[in-house]
């Protein structure tokens, strides 16, 4: 064990360690390291986030000079070619 680590032990239900198992898994490293990893953002110094100022779009910035187009969601499905 390095000198510079502590070891701690932390129940966690079944199911939360097989997800993060499959969660390692997809990252390609391992349960501690993302766990490290969760731990370190968790503790990260912020800075505090300024409060997001809303744009009222009605009326829309940019009015619109065009047509009007009436379009479902299964007709945009149609005409669009999606993966």
């Amino acid at each position: 064990m390095k000198s510079r680590t502590v070891r701690t032990s932390v129940d966690i239900p079944r199911d939360l360690h097989r997800r993060l198992r499959e969660a390692a898994l997809r990252n390609g490293c391992s349960a501690r390291q993302l766990i490290l990893a969760g731990i370190e953002r968790a503790v990260e110094d912020r800075k505090p986030r300024r409060a997001l100022r809303r744009i009222r779009l009605d009326p829309p910035l940019v009015p619109s000079t065009g047509k009007v187009i009436d379009l479902t969601n299964e007709q945009l499905y149609e005409l669009l070619e999606l993966p």
